[in-house]
């Protein structure tokens, strides 16, 4: 690069060369692959990437492996199962992470257990007067 940051004129030949052997299928399949790797890191699954949960991201990388799909079938029909199967499984995975219980979250109150006749009202006014059904009476 020249020295103001710019690139110069044989650098800017060398990229747009680069970009001539560039395919737009490769390029949507990286993209797609790309996609399911930060999903798979931000899912917390890879040992070490705890820290780096967000599941609001792995939606993000869901959704956007998602709409890639139909034109990787289309482009590269070789190429898509494994990434079918590897967005399969970050779905179940994301479904298991929004499903579980918050560690935050305080577990519901235990019902308080009566001792037997303690806090029954008894019949209400429909059941003394006959007019309501009761199961076994």
């Amino acid at each position: 690069m020249s020295e103001g940051g710019q690139p110069n004129e044989e650098e800017l030949r060398a990229a747009q060369e680069e970009l001539r052997r560039v395919r737009v299928d490769q390029v949507v399949v990286e993209a797609a692959v790309s996609v399911l790797n930060v999903a798979v890191l931000k899912s917390g699954l890879v040992p070490g990437s705890e820290a780096d949960r967000d599941l609001d991201q792995v939606r993000v990388g869901i959704e956007a492996v998602r709409g890639l799909m139909p034109v990787v079938e289309q482009l590269a029909p070789d190429q898509a199962a494994p990434i079918r199967e590897a967005l399969s499984q970050l779905q179940m995975a994301y479904v298991r992470a929004t499903s579980e219980p918050s560690p935050d979250a305080e577990a519901p109150p235990a019902p308080e257990e009566k001792a037997p006749g303690e806090g029954e009202a008894g019949p209400g006014p429909a059941q003394k007067s006959g007019r309501l059904w009761v199961p076994g009476q």
